[in-house]
């Protein structure tokens, strides 16, 4: 129970998740205000967010480190182009030792309930700590939801589950006790994490046999993985602007291909010409017997594409059968299916997660009572102003909100923009001129329209099954333009969208808001 005489714990921000986007917060409020008054509440044991939670064999990022890091924390150290997940960790936690973020996250505490309260302009957070089971509470001003997008996992609808004697885990809570010598592994699934997970358990010369069972059929295209050589590093190191360039370069080739993604006739053409190179890659590098399993019959992009990390090579391994067959029911000692039973001793379903789900865990209460799940109820799916932010609930903030990233670009840019808007939007509150800043309603639901209208003239929402779209066909998951169209959002606020609340309680006069947007653009110019 929460103690109403326990007087709650202040800081002027509060952060529900310790995972890069919230690293990135911490990190741009030290850079930009010399502020750290902040806490950040995250569930689990440590910092890391998605890199903490997946840790299956073969985990690894397939955006570029150069693009998959912040801005403002260019590694020269970098490895490989693609790096594993033990690297992006260390990585993290060197930003979060040169920040000084550790001592102000709260770890083993779950967010339960956050409630906007009007006549003190705070929000007020019920917290639990998971290991103790004590509830109570802390108040701030300003609050921010750095939940993630793929979060939860998408729970095992195959009957059985109960009656297996063997291990069964999904690969986002691999259970590492379980021992894979002599072991027939089934993994379920064929996205993004079970490319990578097959190759490395074919690689392990203590599992006997890998089936994979493919559920949809996806592009799977080349991917450069190579290691970074010392000179690279010493050049990225020492020489001035190089790692810069590296990364804008990167950038450029990876907006590059959106291009591909509206549904005109150009980009008709462009995606014809992709999908004849990506096939011809798949014939080649694909075992001929799996083509008709492998190689789909929608456009390039469609769905979010692989990155070969050996996948395609590791199906001409003799351990290795790879079937389009239906699961029907799981038994004691495996699996049965419309084409036979196959034996198992442990089963990894690589099923993806939960999508066009945001804020779980997080009841989040706005004005007069309305929750967040009341307010998307008038959509037919997860929806916000600028990816970040919601009508009814002023001085809160959601990192990587929905429609914010894109599967052809690092999702830390999407954060950082996010990031960088909501604190040039909070200045005036940072800054102790304003009390609150509140989006107006219209803003919202014309910008909302907007970019489902634009997605729904993108090859996402061709018709492919994809987890971009729910099944109302809305789309929270794909921002429909660039990343470098949302940053140029993100620099400049339409101020007019805003209702900003003065710290006497009084709305901000046209003539002071003029004179103080003048300092803020002023202040923005010089960063």
């Amino acid at each position: 129970m929460y103690s109403k005489s326990e007087v709650p714990s202040y800081s002027q921000i509060a952060c529900v998740g310790a995972g890069l986007s919230a690293v990135a917060l911490g990190a741009t409020l030290k850079r930009w205000y010399d502020l750290e008054d902040i806490r950040f509440f995250e569930r689990h044991p440590t910092s890391g967010g998605t890199w903490y939670i997946n840790t299956y064999p073969g985990c690894g990022c397939d955006v570029p480190s150069a693009l998959y890091s912040f801005s403002f924390a260019l590694n020269p150290n970098w490895t490989k182009l693609m790096p594993s997940n033990q690297e992006i960790l260390e990585y993290v936690d060197n930003v979060l030792d040169t920040y000084n973020l550790r001592p102000k996250m709260t770890f083993g505490t779950e967010v339960v309930r956050s409630v906007w309260r009007e006549d003190a302009n705070r929000w007020f957070l019920y917290l639990r700590d998971l290991t103790t089971g004590r509830e109570y509470t802390h108040e701030c001003q300003i609050l921010f939801a750095a939940t993630g997008q793929l979060v939860e996992p998408r729970p095992c609808e195959i009957p059985g589950t109960l009656d297996f004697h063997g291990n069964i885990f999904h690969s986002a809570r691999w259970d590492h006790s379980v021992d894979l010598e002599g072991k027939n592994v089934v993994v379920i699934g064929n996205g993004c994490t079970a490319a990578q997970i097959v190759p490395a358990l074919v690689n392990n010369e203590k599992v006997k046999s890998v089936t994979q069972i493919v559920r949809t059929k996806h592009w799977i295209f080349p991917a450069p993985n190579f290691s970074y050589s010392w000179v690279l590093q010493w050049i990225f190191r020492y020489i001035p602007l190089a790692m810069r360039l590296h990364r804008f370069h990167i950038f450029m080739i990876a907006e590059n291909d959106f291009r591909l993604f509206p549904m005109t006739k150009g980009a008709a053409k462009l995606r014809e010409k992709r999908r004849r190179q990506v096939e011809k890659y798949m014939r080649e590098a694909g075992p001929e017997k799996y083509h008709d399993i492998l190689i789909p019959d929608f456009d390039v992009g469609c769905k979010r594409r692989i990155f070969d990390p050996g996948y395609l090579e590791s199906l001409h391994s003799d351990k290795v059968l790879l079937t389009d067959a239906k699961t029907e029911r799981i038994t004691a000692e495996g699996i049965e299916t419309d084409k036979g039973f196959i034996p198992a001793d442990v089963i990894v379903l690589a099923t993806g997660f939960q999508t066009n789900k945001f804020i779980p865990y997080m009841d989040v209460v706005g004005r007069n009572c309305e929750s967040i799940s009341q307010h998307w109820a008038k959509y037919d799916g997860p929806a916000a102003y600028n990816c970040s932010v919601l009508s009814g609930f002023p001085n809160f903030f959601m990192l990587l909100g929905p429609n914010a990233a894109t599967g052809h670009t690092s999702a830390i840019m999407a954060a950082e923009n996010s990031i960088n808007y909501a604190l040039r939007v909070l200045k005036p509150v940072l800054d102790g001129n304003a009390a609150s800043v509140e989006l107006r309603a219209k803003a919202e639901h014309d910008y909302v329209y907007w970019v489902q209208d634009a997605l729904n003239k993108r090859v996402w929402n061709a018709g492919c099954v994809s987890w971009y779209l729910n099944d109302k066909k809305w789309n929270s998951m794909s921002y429909p333009w660039t990343q470098g169209h949302y940053w140029w959002r993100s620099f400049f606020p339409t101020w007019s969208d805003w209702n900003i609340k003065s710290s006497d309680r009084g709305s901000m006069s046209l003539q002071n808001l003029r004179d103080y947007l003048a300092k803020v653009l002023s202040s923005l110019l010089s960063k």
